[in-house]
């Protein structure tokens, strides 16, 4: 009979506490028989020697596994597979815990994963592993300090790296958060922190400690992961839903007066029903400064007007995300990025709006809910970007983006 094994990936930022909290989870493991792979970006792997040196494991037993000189979440994705087969055929392991290195982000290792668990059967081979959890270890005082506004970290010897961005991708994509180091910060710091840990990820469970201690049954066989749940529990997604269930709601209550006004104001009609701007949990949005709100327009943005509002990007922001599109190539989408200091704009595919009429019918036939958010003069384009961020001064962010539009 095949034996399913279960995996925990394990990110974090350098130094946040990932290898203290393994070799805790190691020495109280409660009778699993655990395979450790552990990933370092240097071609010594540190990490490995650490948790040789927590007395469980040594780096002559095969039950840790360095990948070295390389990423898992880019470079190194096959000798992870080839790993965790070796390890499910070797029979001698009931759990595979995985130390991504400090500067991967979650979500391609989790691809690499679901791979593994969920496609095999379309190859004809058995299923070898079962994600069960992915963890991010926080460093409380580094959080506290990375998101200060202007009052952060003096980010010594570490050149062009972004560890603002690298920390909220850790923390948008997983289902469990450890909150580590958490004696280190002044109970209203640790308040913020938590807020804006909430904020960037409503949905995890969040555990807070020291020392990397924890229950082993938090992180080992908790089968906590969900990939679909994961995918759409990031902060920005949750406002983005929440905002179109709003914009249905007032679309259904104003769409007789919005048709009347439609032909003769169209700026006016859609300055209108543009302005879902949200502040969420007020009282302790006000304390500590932290909100989100969601710019929403109609008309397309100028390229060279929002390349300057790009490269001029309000530091009060933490993350931004969301759909735009451009004057000059009307026919495609955009998906913007902001993190840390981080930003970028993909191409997403064309709109709907312009295909050839056959075509967008029978898209639309398909996909009637399109046309909740369907305008008669645009059709599916739109700009719609979430704000996440700290004492952003939002109408003033709003004005300048208005001035963005063409």
């Amino acid at each position: 009979m095949n034996k399913i094994i279960p995996v925990t990936i394990l990110t974090g930022y350098l130094g946040a506490g990932k290898t203290t909290l393994i070799n805790y989870v190691l020495n109280n493991q409660e009778g699993y028989k655990v395979a450790v792979i552990v990933n370092d970006i240097g071609e010594v792997n540190i990490d490995a020697k650490l948790i040789g040196k927590g007395g469980v494991v040594t780096e002559n037993d095969d039950s840790l596994v360095p990948l070295s000189n390389g990423c898992i979440c880019c470079t190194l994705k096959v000798d992870l597979m080839k790993q965790i087969v070796e390890l499910v055929k070797s029979g001698k392991f009931d759990y595979i815990l995985i130390e991504a290195s400090g500067i991967c982000e979650p979500m391609p290792i989790v691809q690499t994963l679901t791979v593994l668990s969920d496609e095999t059967g379309s190859y004809g081979v058995p299923k070898l592993c079962r994600l069960d959890n992915v963890v991010t270890v926080v460093d409380a005082l580094r959080l506290a300090s990375e998101f200060g506004c202007g009052d952060n970290l003096v980010k010594e010897n570490i050149d062009e790296e972004d560890i603002e961005n690298l920390l909220i991708q850790q923390i948008e994509f997983c289902n469990t958060i450890i909150l580590n180091k958490v004696d280190e910060v002044e109970p209203d710091e640790l308040n913020r922190v938590r807020k804006i840990i909430k904020v960037l990820q409503p949905k995890a469970r969040i555990i807070e400690t020291n020392y990397g201690k924890v229950e082993v049954k938090d992180i080992i066989d908790a089968k906590a992961f969900d990939f679909e749940e994961a995918a759409a529990s990031a902060g920005w997604v949750q406002e983005l839903e929440k905002d179109v269930e709003e914009e249905e709601e007032h679309h259904h209550h104003n769409h007789e007066e919005e048709h009347e006004h439609h032909e003769h104001d169209h700026h006016e009609h859609h300055e209108h029903e543009g302005h879902h701007h949200h502040y969420h949990d007020e009282g302790e949005a006000e304390e500590y400064g932290i909100g989100t709100f969601v710019y929403y327009r109609r008309k397309p943005l100028d390229r060279d007007a929002f390349e300057v509002f790009a490269n001029n990007f309000p530091k009060s922001v933490i993350r931004c995300k969301g759909l735009i599109w451009f004057a000059d190539t009307p026919n495609e989408s955009y998906i913007f990025e902001q993190a840390g200091k981080q930003i970028q704009a993909e191409y997403g595919g064309d709109w709907i709006a312009s295909a050839p009429e056959a075509e967008r019918k029978a898209i639309i036939k398909e996909n009637p809910e399109v046309l909740k958010d369907w305008d008669d003069e645009v059709g599916d384009r739109m700009i719609k970007l979430v704000f996440i961020g700290q004492k952003m001064n939002k109408e003033e962010i709003i004005e300048t983006l208005d001035k963005c539009l063409k």
